[in-house]
């Protein structure tokens, strides 16, 4: 569907302060994000707090400090201001009061006076009857007399919208085109609680029109509740943005994407060494197309690329081996520099003497692991071999590799290293003269100076390790293979 043209795109990202960013949530930011900059509009960060029992402490915090890990940088919100404000639910009371009272004034609301109790009794029996659990709209036709009298004897209330009974909706999604739902499966939606708070149907409503949002980017989920919404506007004679729902995040058995079956907090990612570059270019493509086989994009190429138009409608995989490709590839064409400064946490936290590591030498372990890295929490297991020596040797190590006595005797025959560029060519030769081939040579060289048969080469390994220490390991694991 083409999209309208506006003279301004402004769009939001509007989570709730309920815990760490979840990867669904990056991605609904991150698409606001680039529809707004693609359209040069602005994008605003707004923080729905309505239900106070389910904040967190610090989320908030949190939420910010993930958008700004990422690069997704705000025109306006709670830490920015703006001439909308304020950007926090929490401190926009009076206007959702103002508004509820409106509805009621023009007979759009409703007050409603069912106990929880009741309320319970009511789904219950409905779903006894299997028909929607919805309310059963008891309040709706009481009498003016009714309502004042009950809220003159201090009756604990609701304020719900008026659906029509009758009836259906049709309207345009940016993704999925026209879109029709019948108002018999429309709730008389509660917009204003009993403790004073909206709803998020209500307080969306209010706060993307004061905000002038044009464009609400947000998850599948909320599609069937778009007509409350549509609803509201038509109601308070509103302008309605336009809507685009983003499929579903799916797990690779296509349920849909939970902690039951992995990570779903974008912190999570980050512990587990995942780069910004590389979450941002895989949340990406996770429901949007480029319509190339290109599969590598930097922030500012997405912004040059992404349109509302290549998003599809069915649910996206999140998979985790394509993300471990996607940083595998970021991570080497990173300068040995820029490595440096985003590896040397995750090393130092398991081996802290790599605080105290030279630069040279740092950088050429670096350099070694850099082709090998996929995250870069691997770096201290990839660069264990240097922190800490052989230790457990055990010849079922070794599997299948024959010649381990003779390869044992011309390692003790070149040793010590005096000079470890021609150490590896001495060594091969001795070999070949014995005729033992190189696949069985490496693998017993390489155990015995990291305790692992597979891995870096040889030579790499001597120059990181230096010719005394390399010297050291290889004969002990001649001694070890004597004495054994």
């Amino acid at each position: 569907m083409h999209q309208t043209k506006l003279e301004t795109v402004r769009t939001r990202f509007a989570p709730s302060p309920t815990g760490f960013l979840h990867v669904g949530g990056l991605r609904t930011a991150l698409y606001s994000f680039l529809f707004a900059k693609k359209n040069h509009g602005q994008f605003v960060l707004r923080i729905e707090d309505t239900d106070q029992s389910r904040q967190v402490a610090h989320a908030t915090e949190n939420l910010i400090n993930t958008l700004k890990w990422a690069g997704i940088s705000c025109d306006e919100g709670p830490e920015h201001g703006g001439k909308y404000g304020p950007y926090v639910q929490s401190e926009r009371l009076d206007l959702y009061h103002k508004y509820a009272k409106q509805l009621i004034e023009q007979q759009h609301a409703y007050y409603c006076f069912c106990s929880p109790e009741r309320l319970e009794q009511v789904r219950e029996r409905k779903i006894a009857a299997k028909l929607p659990p919805a309310y059963d709209r008891q309040c709706r036709n009481l009498s003016n007399q009714e309502i004042q009298t009950k809220l003159a004897r201090g009756e604990q209330s609701v304020i719900r919208m008026k659906v029509p009974l009758n009836g259906e909706l049709t309207f345009a999604d940016l993704i999925r085109g026209n879109v029709t739902i019948n108002y018999k499966n429309i709730d008389d939606q509660v917009l204003l609680k009993s403790d004073g708070f909206p709803t998020y149907h209500l307080a969306v409503v209010v706060d993307d029109h004061d905000m002038q949002i044009s464009h609400v980017i947000r998850g599948e989920e909320w599609l069937s509740s778009t007509p409350k919404h549509l609803l509201l506007y038509t109601y308070l004679g509103w302008q309605a943005p336009q809507f685009a729902h983003l499929p579903l995040l799916l797990n690779p058995d296509k349920s849909k994407l939970s902690k039951r079956q992995g990570d779903v907090a974008v912190e999570d990612y980050i512990k587990k060494g995942y780069i910004k570059e590389a979450l941002v270019n895989f949340i990406a493509l996770l429901g949007w197309n480029p319509g190339t086989t290109r599969e590598i994009f930097s922030l500012e190429d997405l912004i040059s690329e992404f349109s509302l138009e290549r998003v599809g409608k069915s649910g996206a995989i999140f998979n985790i081996e394509k993300l471990n490709w996607i940083n595998h590839k970021w991570l080497t064409s990173y300068d040995p520099e820029k490595l440096r400064e985003l590896v040397l946490p995750f090393i130092v936290q398991k081996y802290p003497q790599a605080a105290h590591l030279d630069l040279t030498t740092l950088n050429n372990l670096i350099k070694l692991m850099q082709k090998d890295l996929v995250t870069l929490a691997m770096s201290a297991n990839l660069l264990e071999f240097y922190f800490e020596k052989p230790a457990n040797l055990n010849l079922s190590d070794l599997g299948n590799f024959t010649h381990v006595k003779e390869i044992s005797d011309i390692i003790q025959q070149n040793l010590p290293i005096n000079d470890q560029h021609t150490f590896l060519p001495n060594v091969k030769n001795s070999a070949k003269s014995a005729q033992i081939p190189l696949n069985m040579l490496f693998p017993v060289m390489r155990y015995a100076l990291t305790g692992k048969a597979e891995g870096f080469g040889i030579q790499d390994i001597i120059n990181v390790l230096g010719t005394t220490e390399s010297s050291s390991r290889l004969q002990n694991f001649v001694n070890w293979y004597i004495s054994r």
